[in-house]
């Protein structure tokens, strides 16, 4: 079954509830002009430990423009084909009772990736500087696109629920990452959970979030 909206989805989580290689969120979001830095952010809840994807960017060229996915003890963020930079979790920063936030970024630039988990920095690391990611991608949540716009494995399939998802074209500076986590509004978006098309196919739904994000006074 295929549905489709554009709605504000604060509040609400997309809940994959079962493995497959089926199930997926597509965003109708056209990013028009190459990439030369990013951050995405998002929250998550799941009680899986083998590696899956949360996020995937499907350029005709390459498969994997950007693919944010994590196992039992790692975030893998891979970019502009197999290229790949591993951030291991310290267990201090996870708490997947209540659910995990993470932000990832990356500047053509200076090659620098960084990944925060719950609102705190791992250690930097480098990946494809000079590079940059193409337009007009194909973006799927919670499958991994081994082509565009499919080649699902059920081996690296999301289950769980994904909320509060949102992406701009520049790094987000450490507060603005603090108050991601708090879910305040941040301005440029090229994502925007409260105002987003997508449709659905597949055993997916949208529902309540059980997550939420605590506001800082």
């Amino acid at each position: 079954m295929l549905s489709t909206s554009h709605t504000d989805l604060e509040g609400k989580a997309l809940v994959f509830p079962e493995a497959s290689d089926t199930a997926h969120a597509r965003l109708n979001v056209t990013i028009q002009q190459p990439l030369s830095s990013f951050t995405l952010c998002l929250r998550y809840l799941t009680e899986i430990k083998h590696r899956q994807t949360f996020f995937s960017y499907a350029s005709k060229r390459n498969d994997n423009e950007i693919v944010l996915n994590r196992n039992n003890i790692a975030y893998h963020l891979y970019m502009l084909g197999g290229n790949y930079v591993e951030f291991k979790v310290p267990d201090m920063l996870t708490s997947n009772s209540v659910g995990e936030h993470v932000c990832v970024s990356w500047e053509s630039a200076t090659g620098l990736a960084e990944l925060w988990v719950n609102g705190r920095p791992l250690v930097r690391k480098s990946l494809q500087k000079g590079h940059s990611v193409m337009a007009e991608g194909s973006i799927v949540l919670g499958q991994d696109q081994d082509n565009f716009g499919g080649g699902f494995d059920i081996d690296y399939c999301f289950v769980g629920e994904i909320t509060d998802l949102y992406m701009w074209d520049r790094v987000l500076c450490p507060d603005e990452v603090v108050l991601a986590f708090h879910n305040y509004p941040l301005p440029d978006y090229l994502i925007n959970w409260r105002s987003l098309s997508y449709s659905i196919r597949g055993y997916a739904l949208v529902k309540p979030a059980l997550l939420s994000a605590q506001r800082a006074g």
